[in-house]
């Protein structure tokens, strides 16, 4: 067993190194805009859309790298927007997300994730600096069409949509056990030092990038209608 977990290790880290160098947050931000544009340009397969006018906070992850080897893993880099009170959205924090499985497998595939947050709850926890999605909070596979009729007794219970999109497949996911938290690191290098992911929500930032700005104002276009 020791064996087999040095060479997952030992297969796992070096596609995940490469997968965070090749990823500034500013590309990070542009790749979530293209995430965004891509997925709703496409309605009748796309996030309903009064389940997007309707959240208090999104975060788009692209090209989750999942990796197999008997040991699995994924990890993304990506953003997050909360809803301000006046109903318009934040200026997002950078988050990665991560997790892991046990199983028989083998392959390395990309996925774009979405998590749609509908309660206070979660948002307070990734204020918070991380949290595990089926955990802290509840999650289920989302509906995808033009509205959430279509959405199913446990989902409607559920605290987080998630969405994946794979070779131009785009539909619900369940993502239990995987953890989000906030990259200080991409947060400092964006932001400047010491800012909190409060601070960056409630508006205390300012210089913001132009790649940053856009992801927030496609959240603005696509949850306004």
């Amino acid at each position: 067993m020791r064996r087999f977990s040095f060479l997952a290790l030992a297969f796992l880290l070096p596609v995940a190194a490469v997968h965070a160098d090749d990823d500034s947050p500013l590309v990070r931000a542009q790749n979530a805009v293209r995430v965004l544009n891509e997925i709703e340009q496409a309605p009748d397969k796309s996030i309903p859309g009064d389940l997007l006018r309707d959240a208090k906070a999104i975060a788009v992850v692209p090209d989750v790298l999942k990796v197999g080897f008997v040991f699995g893993g994924r990890r993304g880099e990506g953003l997050i927007s909360v809803k301000n009170p006046d109903g318009t959205w934040s200026n997002p924090s950078f988050v990665v997300l991560g997790g892991g499985s046990v199983g028989f497998q083998a392959g390395v595939s990309k996925t774009d994730v979405v998590l749609v947050f509908r309660t206070q709850r979660g948002v307070d926890s990734i204020v918070n600096g991380k949290f595990t999605i089926g955990a802290d909070a509840s999650a289920a596979a989302g509906p995808v069409g033009r509205t959430a009729a279509a959405a199913t007794d446990q989902q409607l219970r559920a605290e987080i949509y998630s969405y994946s999109r794979a070779r131009g497949l785009f539909a619900g996911v369940a993502l239990d056990g995987s953890v989000m938290k906030i990259d200080y690191d991409a947060n400092k290098a964006v932001y400047g030092p010491g800012i909190t992911p409060r601070r960056i929500f409630e508006g205390g930032v300012s210089n913001v990038p132009a790649p940053v700005v856009a992801f927030r104002d496609a959240l603005e276009e696509y949850t306004s209608h």
